[in-house]
């Protein structure tokens, strides 16, 4: 089947059920069609189109390269397969307040069920990256509010991003993460930095009602989270591969998820572990031996057999 029979509208209306419903929904990322249709296939709950992807699959950096065209078109073909929701990057909506307005129409009558879009001035830098500028706060609410108000599908996803936290720091993300959710967010995608006060931020997010993640990145120690591992519902142990860093570095990450499975299985705490960053077969069995429970691998095509690739994604789910 090339185009899947559900239309975008229901699964718009499945996915704000799901989000209600307060399980964790696994969104793994896809680099085409295909891989989308995989990622139903194994029993995920959606669909991720990275913005660095979309860049990538071009030939180009993430700094903001891409058109509207361009990025839609990825997204849309990858929508239509599938009867899974799917979330897209739309980096700062390419351009002004007008451009945001069409940006959003655009994605939302390609079948997309949300997006997110950043604060950062245009062209932007991926999050990752220093040297990244911001627009001011009132020119992302303008931006925020325009989205909002140009949604023809009201369950159409509006995901606020914010990299304030490298820029202007921690106390000014939080004001402007509030105000992105009274400028008509939905959903508020704050990128803190390796020194932040997670448990503040955790805090704040638990107060809401929200379940509340946390992205270990290879700079972070288990022990700088340990404190507060009791209060979260997913963890994330970012770059399992041993090409990033030697055996050395895939040994550490290794140890970091053992760790966490043990304090875990020690204080009876319920968070989930998920492992992000382009495993392969090999690693991924270590790291469900080592206690992870999700395997996120966007950059990986499992080349064996596909009965054998079933059981390994029905062993950690």
């Amino acid at each position: 089947m090339i185009v899947n029979k559900k239309t975008h509208q229901q699964k718009r209306a499945d996915f704000r059920s799901a989000l209600n419903s307060g399980k964790l929904l696994e969104f793994p990322g896809a680099y085409n069609p295909m891989v989308a249709k995989m990622v139903e296939q194994y029993g995920f709950d959606g669909v991720y189109c990275s913005g660095a992807v979309m860049a990538n699959s071009l030939g180009l950096p993430d700094i903001g390269l891409t058109s509207i065209s361009e990025v839609t078109q990825f997204a849309g073909n990858i929508a239509k397969v599938t009867s899974l929701p799917t979330i897209m990057d739309v980096d700062t909506g390419f351009g002004e307040v007008m451009n945001v307005v069409r940006t959003i129409q655009e994605v939302e009558n390609a079948g997309v069920a949300g997006c997110h879009l950043e604060d950062q001035v245009n062209p932007k830098r991926c999050g990752h990256l220093d040297g990244k500028q911001l627009v001011s706060k009132e020119e992302m609410i303008k931006k925020i509010k325009a989205a909002a108000d140009s949604r023809n599908d009201d369950n159409f996803l509006l995901i606020a991003r914010t990299d304030a936290r490298g820029v202007e720091g921690f106390d000014a993300s939080v004001d402007r993460a509030k105000a992105y959710i009274d400028a008509g967010a939905d959903i508020i995608s704050f990128h803190p930095e390796a020194d932040d006060n997670s448990k503040t931020i955790i805090e704040t997010i638990k107060s809401a009602n929200c379940r509340a993640g946390i992205a270990i990145h290879p700079n972070v120690e288990i022990e700088a989270i340990q404190e507060f591992l009791n209060d979260i519902d997913l963890v994330v142990v970012m770059t399992v591969v041993p090409g990033f860093g030697g055996q050395k570095f895939l040994d550490t990450q290794l140890s970091k998820i053992n760790k966490l499975y043990n304090i875990r299985e020690s204080a009876k705490a319920k968070f989930e572990i998920e492992i992000d960053g382009g495993i392969n077969e090999q690693t991924s069995k270590q790291c469900i031996a080592n206690g992870a429970d999700v395997l996120v691998a966007g950059s990986y095509i499992y080349e064996g057999d596909e009965s054998e690739y079933k059981n390994l994604i029905n062993s950690i789910r």
